[in-house]
């Protein structure tokens, strides 16, 4: 989930970017914030915060085992 959030504040930066926009808040939303919000993003998720894949919980299936007959 941290990663999707990372993607999408790289997302905005890159369109801010693109549009040559600060969107009224100079201070606020820079390049610069919004790289550093992004890389905390990614940080948390490497390091295990959010729910990365493969934290499933173990059992993936219902009810009897598959390839069990």
């Amino acid at each position: 989930m941290l990663a999707i959030i990372a993607a999408a504040v790289f997302g905005f930066a890159l369109l801010l970017d693109l549009l040559d926009s600060d969107l009224g808040a100079p201070d606020l939303f820079n390049w610069n914030t919004l790289v550093l919000i992004g890389l905390f993003a990614l940080a948390l998720y490497f390091a295990g915060v959010g729910r990365g894949p493969g934290t499933g919980g173990g059992r993936w299936y219902r009810g009897r085992r598959p390839g069990r007959g």
